[in-house]
């Protein structure tokens, strides 16, 4: 799979810029599936197909999976998205950040022994330590520039020579470590102003949008700041909202509910004459 062409499809195809963030918690999972030894995947299998038609992507985050041991977990339900739901892209969200033969090896994790489509990064220790994910052509490199958490800002917003330093990195990202075209940014839906700078900067380029739901960014700032001129151009990603709308056995149904619901509240604002 094509990373961007299977993004761009979905959001075309499904009229959706909405990703479900998969970052399960079994403190909250719903009784029936409590001390299951697979509780993690059927969850979260139980959830991707409810959804699957109307995401453009899935969004599992790896620390949710690995503080329970269930990284094989994790790349069984990888693999169920993949053959299920084969047009829907993953975005294995690891956020790594390393140099030379270490940052080889997270890319052959995401990649190779977890087959996401895409992966998230820092992109703090600069180019050398993005090239070993860029070498893998069809997948997608989506890179943290100006993020949700309010702490982000302590480093994110310096001033360095008449810039932001989320501002830099959206500008060499999209100038200079993007001749493949598999970037992408990450931008929280908490700072509407900053995601528009980062669209003005970077043009087209896809972002990756943390923050509506339970971190309570708003919808329409974001969707108003970040689409493009066609309409799309944002992942905006929805994870506890959705997951645990419900808390019974019809736990997929109600995620689903709150899936349309959230979908619908998104393409309200698509249009740019709106």
């Amino acid at each position: 799979m094509n990373f961007m062409h299977a993004l761009s499809a979905a959001w075309r195809e499904r009229n959706s810029l909405l990703c479900v963030g998969l970052d399960p918690d079994p403190a909250r999972f719903p009784a029936h599936l409590r001390g299951q030894t697979d509780a993690i995947f059927e969850f979260c299998r139980a959830i991707v197909d409810a959804t699957a038609d109307l995401v453009c992507c899935f969004k599992p985050q790896i620390a949710y999976f690995a503080a329970h041991r269930a990284e094989d977990q994790l790349a069984a339900l990888i693999r169920h998205i993949h053959t299920q739901h084969p047009t829907t892209p993953v975005i294995l969200d690891a956020k790594r950040g390393d140099i030379g033969s270490t940052a080889e090896q997270y890319a052959i994790e995401a990649f190779e022994r977890f087959q996401a489509d895409a992966v998230t990064l820092n992109p703090y220790l600069g180019r050398d330590s993005i090239e070993p994910f860029l070498s893998f052509r069809e997948k997608g490199v989506i890179l943290l520039c100006r993020t949700s958490n309010p702490g982000g800002s302590d480093l994110q917003f310096l001033d360095i020579g008449g810039e932001k330093l989320y501002e830099r990195v959206a500008r060499l990202v999209s100038e200079a470590w993007n001749s493949s075209g598999q970037c992408a940014l990450v931008v929280g839906a908490t700072f509407p102003a900053e995601i528009a700078r980062v669209r003005a900067i970077t043009g087209d380029m896809p972002l990756l949008v943390p923050g509506i739901g339970a971190q309570g960014g708003d919808i329409e700032a974001t969707v108003r700041a970040g689409r493009t001129r066609s309409g799309d151009g944002l992942m905006i990603n929805s994870s506890r909202a959705i997951l645990y709308a419900g808390a019974g056995e019809d736990f997929a149904a109600a995620a689903r509910a709150a899936a349309e619901e959230t979908r619908a509240a998104i393409n309200l604002y698509r249009t740019i004459d709106r």
